[in-house]
């Protein structure tokens, strides 16, 4: 299990770095252009991004109340966008450092409507890096709807084959 959750780790820093160097190659109108999504905008897809992460982190370092680091973040995308690998790195060393006890430890958190839950660590992990590949879909999908023609492959699979 850690050995997959290691490999997710590393595939979501990467695969999230392609999609940011070709967002942050368009001009600062594209990334923040409204286009019919969850999100309305790359800029607002990565924010909730880095959100979802930080949110999840938290929860998992028992933090009192999980403030969202979008809420008053007015940043370009080019800080956003290391924000959200900052936050993904340390994903990637907690996983990597962490125990199996740590990984099959059941956490208690609140959702955002002050609903409790309990849950395994590792099913939390997969769920933040799960989340993280559902959004990239939605950025490959604005990014056509703006016009980008060339964006990059992001597959698990893909990712395995040049790690080799």
């Amino acid at each position: 299990m850690k050995e997959l959750l290691k490999q997710y780790a590393a595939y979501n820093i990467w695969a999230t770095q392609r999609i940011l160097d070709v967002i942050l190659a368009l001009p600062e109108e594209k990334q923040l252009a409204e286009v019919p999504s969850s999100f309305n905008s790359l800029y607002r897809t990565v924010l909730h991004m880095w959100d979802a992460e930080s949110g999840w982190w938290q929860r998992m370092k028992m933090e009192e109340r999980v403030v969202f680091p979008g809420e008053n973040f007015k940043g370009t995308m080019q800080e956003l966008s290391g924000s959200l690998l900052q936050q993904s790195k340390l994903w990637e060393e907690w996983v990597s450092s962490a125990s199996d006890l740590s990984l099959e430890h059941v956490f208690q958190y609140y959702n955002n409507k002050k609903e409790h839950f309990k849950m395994p660590v590792y099913q939390m992990i997969h769920h933040v890096f799960n989340h993280g590949t559902y959004h990239r879909g939605q950025l490959i999908n604005i990014l056509r709807q703006l016009g980008v023609q060339k964006v990059p492959a992001t597959d698990f699979v893909i990712w395995m084959r040049q790690k080799k």
